[in-house]
């Protein structure tokens, strides 16, 4: 991940124009979005979490209109499936890199080298700072269309959507070992705005599996995922067993 110290605010806005769509007025906000805590000068850090804070709610607004609209027919699970899958941690990262988001992001150099993990919530956070800049800038015009252009090929990538993990793993439980799943949180890291979870589960005598996520729920799908792809219930291409 590269620094931004060499560019200034307005080299900043025009390499995002035309990744974003948007020429942006207020380029220092802009830079203080996309500046991390690591890198942190006066109030830049703060800036960058309460962005990411509000592109949270932002991009969950517009991918939930996105998919009613689009799947007219599911249910409030298929639909609630479709928009985690959307928005999670993993799919924000992944289009961070599309958009050649993480060399645009000023860090320090503590957090630069990142990987695993890490890395993902950095690029998923620095994703949800620029759709709030996005949002403040130009409105929710502006914000609906750069997400669009981004997240709708991916919703519409998404094939039947699957069934919640922890309901299929406590199903398959009773069938496969006549027990009920047992969840544990395992461990808690990062701050209090942005924490990571990490949870294991085991069903009778299989191995636990483990999962993690920016919440305990999320946390407790993954590990449920995890051990359904291991035993062979779920295919890892995406279709049930």
């Amino acid at each position: 991940m590269a620094s931004t110290k060499r560019l200034t605010a307005d080299a900043l806005a025009e390499a995002l124009i035309e990744r974003t769509g948007h020429a942006f007025g207020d380029r220092q906000r802009l830079q203080r979005a996309l500046t991390h805590a690591s890198a942190r000068s006066s109030h830049a850090g703060v800036d960058y979490e309460r962005f990411e804070f509000l592109g949270d709610r932002v991009l969950g607004l517009v991918v939930a209109d996105m998919l009613l609209a689009a799947f007219p027919n599911a249910a409030e699970g298929e639909l609630s499936l479709r928009l985690n899958a959307l928005v999670n941690a993993e799919a924000l990262s992944e289009i961070a890199e599309e958009i050649g988001l993480p060399e645009l992001i000023r860090a320090g150099s503590d957090v630069r080298g990142l990987d695993g993990r890490k890395r993902v919530n950095l690029r998923a956070d620095a994703l949800e700072s620029l759709i709030a800049v996005l949002y403040l800038d130009g409105g929710l015009d502006a914000a609906r269309a750069f997400i669009h252009r981004y997240w709708q090929p991916r919703s519409q990538a998404i094939g039947a959507a699957r069934r919640d993990a922890k309901t299929e793993l406590q199903e398959w439980a009773h069938q496969a070992a006549g027990a009920t799943p047992a969840y544990r949180i395992d461990g808690r890291e990062g701050p209090d705005h942005d924490p990571l979870f990490t949870v294991s589960v085991k069903v009778g005598q299989f191995a636990p599996a483990i999962g993690s996520g920016r919440s305990k729920r999320e946390a407790e799908q993954a590990a449920a995922a995890a051990l359904l792809l291991r035993e062979g219930v779920w295919m890892n291409e995406g279709s049930a067993a």
